[in-house]
């Protein structure tokens, strides 16, 4: 494989320890890459380091080897309890990933411990194994390092076990602040001593990146690489070695053009993204049924404990599909991506080529494929689990949409539900604010009562049936009752309905909702009955009645063909 490089690491202005060099040759790394050649020398010459790189080029070399080659040169040598660098990232899976390329260097020098620091764990063993085998090089994510601060109690004093940090170096920069971690490290910065060298690196220069440059880093050397040829011109964002992809198909074909492609690539390994967990946990149940042969694993930021057992374990397979984590050509090797995009998506692929300097080539749309759809419904007709992920994924995929931070073509006011439903495979529209007002009458719900679909699993079913006799038995009973409310104040009323109304208009202008005032009238009074209902103030039969009453206003109105984005 090809790879853009250097020179070799004996080249380096400032030479390298023996047994670091032996790791580089064991791990077949004989040349640097541009990130390493420009990043390394500063760092071992006492310089703070900002470097704007793109993902993939070797960054996480670029600051593994001055570490060892600081804290070896340190006059007074480390005790056990006292940490001498810090590496904070965004994510658990990147924190294992460079804990594991760390542990290849310290091996030749056990005069170093180091220790992993990140969600999933329980804390309190991560202080037990702190006070007993130290850890002179701390790789932690952000939110489980500022909570060991906070440990004194428990008998980790880390503010004082800081005092010897010789350098800190915060991993995707971009991500950490675009994930919502700067007050963390606001925090982590405030225990830290001045007298460090710090290192950023990041795959964007934003100008939130720039505001943590300057209030953690100290008369900064910045280093912006590109990616050479043809991409330079244009500054390339991702790795000149990844092929990016798009397929344009509507929203009731995406998921048969992702099953065929996925089984026409058996032997090669795969990500595939989603924009919500529930998608991650409907589909993933989906693909393990429909693509034969291959280890399916599913992995979001909600699982807590089996998150990174996963990873580790998806890491080891020949061949596997996992959903929502890594990423692909990663220092110099090749690799794929493919966006899944609607017709009125398109435009998105000029955004991301101007504005995100990523082009993508079109992949038409495989011919011959086979419509499992049926399969994904036969499936929520057998077991209630599927039936209701499928219904927690279409609810969450459209809320995830209406916040799409490209809402100017990404608008929900164009999705086309009907089809994005069949496209889920649901047996029946959920009940939903965002879908209230609206008709579609090209989706044909399923002729079965779906409060019947039971639990494939026997404990779950039985909960579940004496929950509704439990239901049942609560509603004989309050039948017909109607509980003694007292007046509330004019004013007090008064101020409800407006808030209720600048709630939903506010909704309306989110969505883009073409949903009239007496619609939403009718909605509201919709809501109300239920509301009175649940509380026993009015009978089902009244309840009815209200309904239909409601119902004789309503108005129908027009939908517009949809465009909507799932990364998968």
């Amino acid at each position: 494989m090809e790879h853009v490089t250097e020179g070799s690491w004996e080249s380096l202005p400032v030479p390298l320890h023996p047994r670091v060099l032996g790791v580089l040759r064991e791990l077949g790394f004989p040349y640097m890459t541009p990130v390493q050649s420009a990043t390394i020398p500063l760092f071992m010459k006492n310089k703070d380091v900002a470097a704007e790189a793109v993902t993939g080029s070797g960054k996480t070399l670029a600051f593994i080897i001055p570490i060892l080659e600081i804290l070896l040169r340190r006059e007074e040598k480390l005790k056990k309890s006292q940490v001498g660098a810090i590496i904070i990232t965004p994510t658990r899976e990147l924190a294992v990933q460079i804990d594991e390329v760390l542990s290849h260097f310290t091996k030749p020098f056990p005069q170093f411990s180091q220790i992993l620091w990140i969600g999933g764990r329980n804390p309190g063993e991560d202080v037990a194994r702190f006070k007993e085998h130290g850890g002179n090089i701390i790789v932690a994510t952000p939110g489980r390092l500022e909570d060991m601060f906070r440990r004194k109690a428990e008998g980790l004093d880390l503010a004082s076990c800081v005092r010897s940090l010789e350098v800190l170096v915060l991993d995707e920069a971009d991500k950490l602040l675009d994930m919502g971690f700067e007050a963390s490290i606001n925090t982590i910065l405030e225990f830290l001593p001045k007298q460090r060298r710090t290192g950023l690196f990041s795959a964007t220069q934003t100008q939130e990146v720039e505001n943590l440059v300057r209030a953690g880093l100290r008369n900064p050397v910045r280093i912006s690489v590109k990616e050479k040829g043809a991409a330079a011109s244009s500054t390339q964002k991702t790795p000149s070695r990844l092929e990016n992809y798009y397929m344009v198909c509507k929203a009731d074909e995406k998921f048969n053009q992702l099953v065929h492609f996925l089984r026409n690539h058996k032997q090669e390994k795969h990500l595939v993204f989603f924009s919500t967990c529930a998608c991650v946990e409907y589909y993933g149940k989906a693909l393990e049924a429909l693509v034969k042969g291959v280890k399916v694993m599913c992995i979001h930021g909600k699982m807590k404990y089996k998150r990174n057992k996963i990873f580790t374990e998806f890491r080891k397979l020949q061949s596997a599909f996992v959903h929502r984590c890594g990423r692909t050509a990663r220092i110099g090797h090749g690799g794929s991506a493919l966006v899944f995009l609607l017709p009125m998506e398109e435009s998105y692929v000029n955004f991301l080529a101007i504005n995100q300097k990523c082009p993508l080539q079109e992949m038409k749309v495989q011919k011959n494929t086979v419509d499992l759809l049926p399969k994904v419904k036969s499936m929520a007709l057998a077991d209630r689990a599927v039936f209701e992920k499928g219904m927690k994924a279409f609810v969450s995929f459209v809320q995830a949409y209406a916040k799409h931070e490209c809402n100017l073509i990404f608008r929900l006011k164009d999705l086309d539900f009907a089809s994005l439903a069949r496209g889920f495979g649901l047996l029946r529209m959920p009940r939903m604010p965002e879908l209230r007002g609206k008709q579609f009458p090209d989706f044909v719900p399923v002729d079965v009562n779906t409060d019947t679909i039971p639990f494939k699993e026997k404990i779950r079913e039985k909960q579940r049936q004496k929950l509704l006799e439990q239901q049942r038995k609560e509603k004989t009973e309050n039948e017909g009752r109607r509980k003694f409310i007292k007046n509330k104040a004019w004013s007090k009323q008064k101020a409800k309905k407006e808030k209720k109304k600048k709630r939903n208009e506010k909704r309306k202008r989110e969505e883009g909702s073409d949903i009239e005032d007496e619609d939403m009238e009718e909605l509201l009074n919709d809501t109300r009955l239920l509301k009175k209902f649940k509380k026993g103030k009015i009978t089902e039969e009244e309840l009815e009645k209200g309904l239909l009453t409601s119902g004789t206003r309503s108005v129908e109105t027009d939908l517009g063909i949809s465009d909507l984005e799932d990364d998968c």
